[in-house]
């Protein structure tokens, strides 16, 4: 099953395991990249030398292509696209537009460039500047999402634009890769579905969580950090919910600084990011800080093992899945599904009266 995609990134199968903080470390990323998928490194939680590590981990372990997940507002992105350029990384994804000139720095140092958007006017604008694919998350994904449900928001990105579309948001099993090769898509993008794999880092007590959740066991909310936030229900939601903003400033205050200590940021970094989300996303002040906080509520669940003081992000698809398969059985799994459900349709198709 060969598509766009693949040509686009050298990869066998046109599934790929999206850069999860904190979940989406070298041997995730790796595994998936010896399955045949296009792994993501999550970089946003690791300092620069941390990436440049994990980068050559994965290298050590396969040969075949990978990507790493940026934030383009971060105040050390240059310095982490030239590693991406040294290093010869096959793809760079961001979870926020890229600006035009980064795109073009990495296009001509051979890089793919694959911005995530949430609406048709962001992959338009993206498009425009030379992104090589995009990947349109729904709202049925799992972390910062949006409200658009991905079997409407793809369509339209996919009529917008004359580059591959890589669809995110409710896919776990292959009839949802067949179904999003039908809408247009080059292939498929799978966060929760790959955090609940053998291969992922996540505690399995933490996974048994996922395991054990509904469909109906994540919410939605910009409580906890000020964004719009896809997770499972919790004892840490439903306080959020319930207490006011300024009653939560001074926890999130202490998180923050936690998390600059941990991954090593001066207070002048820390403020810089700060203040370049507040313009890209247009939060107030107050928000900016709770959004500061979001790492280590994660971290405290997926990895310290305490998913009741934290946060677990999720799609909707968690209540669907009840296994903990490897990278390569899930992949290899997908796309075989999706083959036989695409054939399955060619009978229906015919016609009763010619046969053809």
């Amino acid at each position: 099953m060969r598509t766009p995609l693949c040509d686009l990134t050298g990869v066998r199968h046109p599934v790929v395991q999206t850069g999860m903080g904190w979940v989406a470390g070298p041997s995730l990323v790796s595994a998936t990249a010896r399955a045949g998928g296009l792994g993501i490194l999550a970089s946003a939680t690791m300092t620069l030398p941390q990436l440049a590590d994990a980068v050559r981990e994965v290298k050590e372990r396969t040969d075949n292509p990978f990507g790493v997940n940026l934030r383009a507002d971060a105040s050390d992105a240059e310095e982490r696209v030239d590693l991406l350029i040294r290093e010869q990384v096959r793809v760079a994804s961001f979870a926020l537009a890229p600006s035009q000139r980064l795109i073009g720095k990495l296009k001509d140092a051979g890089i793919v460039v694959i911005p995530s958007i949430g609406a048709r006017r962001h992959a338009e604008k993206v498009a425009a500047w030379g992104a090589d694919a995009v990947l349109v998350q729904g709202g049925e994904g799992g972390g910062h999402t949006g409200s658009v449900a991905t079997t409407l928001l793809l369509p339209q990105v996919v009529d917008a634009v004359d580059i591959p579309v890589i669809a995110a948001g409710g896919f776990f099993d292959g009839r949802g890769l067949a179904a999003a090769l039908c809408y247009g898509a080059a292939g498929i993008a799978m966060g929760t579905r790959f955090l609940l794999t053998s291969d992922s880092r996540v505690p399995r007590e933490v996974q048994q969580s996922y395991l054990d959740a509904s469909v109906s066991d994540t919410v939605v909310t910009a409580q906890v950090d000020g964004l719009p936030h896809r997770m499972l229900k919790t004892g840490l939601t439903e306080a959020a919910e319930s207490k006011n903003l300024l009653r939560r400033l001074p926890d999130a205050l202490r998180q923050a600084v936690a998390f600059k200590s941990l991954i090593g940021m001066s207070w002048r970094q820390l403020i810089t990011d700060g203040l370049a989300m507040r313009r890209a996303q247009k939060l107030p002040l107050n928000r900016v800080l709770l959004a500061a906080n979001t790492p280590m509520l994660i971290k405290s669940a997926l990895v310290d093992g305490r998913p009741e003081a934290g946060v677990l992000p999720a799609g909707q698809v968690v209540g669907m899945i009840d296994e903990l398969p490897s990278c390569e059985e899930l992949i290899d799994r997908v796309v075989t599904e999706a083959a036989n459900a695409l054939s399955a349709v060619t009978p229906v198709l015919r016609s009763p009266r010619t046969g053809s």
